[in-house]
């Protein structure tokens, strides 16, 4: 553990370069750890060891390694980047490895050149943070970062001495000012090109969400999930909160232990929907997963209009797009809350949908197989059995003393057996996937179908969110006549699940849980109103997008624009904007400076006064000269104090005295009087 052998003085009285070398060190442990969440730990824990350990020396005023021991470094971290990655390119590896040579170059922290070294190396590594998030909060922190290095970047370039950090962040925060307009016309006008950070990356590979395979227990982990997936906006009335199903992949493949989709490659004629009453209208804004779905409701027989997604819907009634979505979607679809879809008539096709997998839950197929042969004994010869079998299983489900649960435990290789037997509890997947096992095994064409369900409207927008944690799963069965029909199990064992957003959330972390127990009403208020923000952000910024660009451009009368029109525009602002800027730099140049009119007024009324003063005179001279009456002269002693202080003030960076409370206290002092006689004086009359 560092330990510092000698007293460390007060930070006001630091000497200025280990001031500025803790202050640029604290800045970037500040850019490190909004990178913290995506990198591995060794090299998390390593560039803060660095920094610590740079701070260490800089504290204790030590000597920096020897290039030896820097050269030993950048080898290790080599090695170890190669070792986790397998390479040293790329988007993961590459961050890693500019991270840690940044921390790395601290080291070798001895002259300005150094400096500006860091400064530009972490300008590069703050603008990787959006390779992970672009979101509101993401890019306030990056604002933090961006002003602390400006801020180190300026002090560097202030004269010798000990200017406060005060200063040089007050001049870096106007120079951030300053160039926000040059920042808006680059965003609004410079041709829409596709982010190097909404790339397909290996990034995305480790996001949460709904996948294209399903075992027991996997969309349980994304109940902890809060993050959005998607935001909804109607036309008109929402529909019930039991109707809102969106659709994600259809799983029919069961091996024992793991659901995946149907090995044929089927289109959307496949489907055969036949959808009733009038349509839904709405908006989605769905979120990047690095998969190639839409999460549309059920069901959507039109496909939306995405630029850059041509959307395909396959014969399970999913919505494909032709690449992984990669960046945030908006886009319009419409959609029949009554439909039905899939053959009408019985066909060998439908055995895809009976399979199960020899020598599985065993205790699960006996109690299938005497439900069956009750049922079908019960009914009259020639009439269909599904919809009871169906009916015997949800009455199970209400009355055998099932529970809803986020934490049924860990489920051991006959899964169905275990819940329908022994545990009695299951989270959605558990619920469903058991009862099409059920349903298989009494001849019921049976799948699952995994997606959203649900949402909660925001009061502040008008928005539906739904999260991660609104990942439901619920089954398809086969009816003659009827075709696939939703059978939601676990609306049998927890109906509020369904229909009142009734959700098992984690425990809160300690400060949300500090709000709620301080005020929920104000909890629940503060965070739909940041849901709020964070979507208008992504609605006017980050959907900011070729299209939208255009329709500016045709609003402001610019039809047809390609991208050279575009940097002729954009060439044509910048020049105007710098004529401006060129402009205001000529009028205050002309313009009389407020420091030197006082300092004329000054010279004016000593040489009133008989004072022979210069043209040029210094405020420093103008005092000797009121030195020079002796101890006559002690009479004017503040006016001598007030000149000093009026030179410390222009020339000084570490003068805090306004020049305003300067002018007021002139109008106080005593001055030398207008009919001062001549005889005596010093200097020419």
């Amino acid at each position: 553990m560092l330990k510092l052998t000698r007293p460390l003085p007060p930070l006001a009285r630091l000497p200025r370069e280990m001031r500025d070398t803790l202050f640029l060190l604290a800045v970037i442990a500040w850019v490190l750890l909004l990178q913290l969440p995506y990198l591995p730990g060794w090299s998390s824990a390593l560039g803060l060891a660095l920094l610590l350990g740079r701070g260490w020396l800089a504290l204790q005023q030590r000597a920096l390694p020897h290039p030896v021991w820097r050269g030993t470094l950048l080898l290790l971290i080599l090695v170890a980047t190669w070792l986790q990655y397998g390479t040293l390119l790329g988007q993961q590896a590459g961050v890693t490895l500019v991270l840690l040579l940044l921390a790395l170059k601290t080291l070798e922290l001895r002259a300005q050149r150094d400096a500006l070294v860091v400064f530009f190396l972490g300008f590069f590594t703050l603008l990787s943070q959006f390779f992970h998030s672009q979101s509101l909060l993401t890019a306030l922190a990056m604002l933090i970062a961006l002003w602390g290095l400006l801020t180190a970047l300026v002090n560097a370039q202030l004269p010798v001495g000990q200017p406060p950090l005060a200063l040089a962040a007050r001049i870096a925060a106007r120079l951030m000012l300053l160039g926000t307009p040059l920042m808006l016309l680059l965003f609004l006008f410079f041709p829409r090109l596709g982010p190097l950070w909404n790339l397909p990356a290996d990034a995305l590979g480790a996001r949460s969400g709904l996948s294209e395979r399903m075992q027991v227990g996997q969309i349980a982990r994304l109940a902890l999930d809060d993050r959005i997936a998607l935001r909804v906006r109607f036309d008109g009335p929402p529909p019930a909160q039991s109707a809102l199903y969106f659709r994600g992949p259809v799983l029919s493949q069961f091996d024992g232990l793991e659901w995946r989709p149907s090995p044929r490659p089927t289109d959307g004629q496949a489907a055969e929907l036949r959808v009733e009453g009038e349509p839904l209208r709405y908006q989605i804004t769905q979120e990047p997963g690095g998969m190639p779905w839409l999460l549309l409701l059920e069901a959507s027989p039109e496909a939306p209009q995405i630029p850059g997604y041509p959307a395909r819907m396959n014969g399970e009634l999913q919505w494909l797009t032709d690449r992984p979505v990669t960046e945030l979607l908006r886009y319009q679809a419409q959609s029949y809350l009554s439909f039905r879809h899939g053959p009408a008539a019985a066909s060998p096709a439908l055995d895809e949908w009976l399979a199960l997998p020899p020598g599985y839950n065993p205790r699960t197929l006996a109690l299938a197989a005497l439900w069956r042969q009750e049922i079908e004994q019960s009914l009259p010869p020639g009439q269909e059995a599904g919809r009871r079998k169906i009916e015997r299983l949800l009455a199970q489900l209400r009355q055998g003393g099932y529970r809803y649960t986020l934490e049924p435990g860990r489920f051991g290789r006959d899964s169905a057996d275990e819940f329908w037997f022994e545990r009695r509890a299951g989270f959605c997947e558990h619920i469903a996937a058991s009862s099409v096992i059920l349903l298989r095994a009494m001849g019921v064409p049976a799948r699952v179908v995994t997606g959203y369900q649900g949402g909660e409207r925001n009061p502040v927008d008008g928005l539906w969110s739904v999260r991660q944690s609104d990942a439901h799963a619920w089954a398809e069965a086969w009816l003659p006549a009827r075709g696939w029909t939703r059978v939601d199990p676990t609306a049998a064992v927890q109906p509020e699940r369904i229909a009142a957003f009734e959700r098992l959330h984690p425990a809160p972390g300690l400060l949300a849980d500090a709000m709620v127990q301080v005020s929920p009403s104000l909890a629940l208020q503060l965070g739909r109103v940041w849901e709020a923000l964070d979507y208008r952000w992504k609605q006017w910024v980050l959907d900011y997008n070729q299209q939208r660009q255009l329709d500016l451009l045709q609003w402001l009368g610019i039809d047809d624009a390609d991208p050279n029109q575009l940097l002729r525009l954009l060439s044509g602002l910048l020049a105007a904007l710098c004529l401006l800027a060129a402009g205001r730099a000529c009028w205050r140049l002309r313009s009389r400076d407020p420091w030197l009119a006082l300092l004329q007024r000054a010279r004016h009324r000593l040489r009133r006064a008989g004072y022979a003063v210069a043209p040029q005179a210094t405020p420093r001279q103008l005092a000797q000269l009121l030195a020079t009456d002796g101890p006559a002269g002690q009479r004017f002693a503040p006016l001598q104090a007030w000149l000093l202080e009026l030179e410390r003030q222009r020339y000084d960076p570490a003068s805090q005295r306004p020049l305003a409370e300067l002018r007021r206290q002139a109008r106080t002092l005593d001055w030398p009087g207008p009919q001062r006689a001549a005889p005596g004086q010093v200097g020419p009359r």
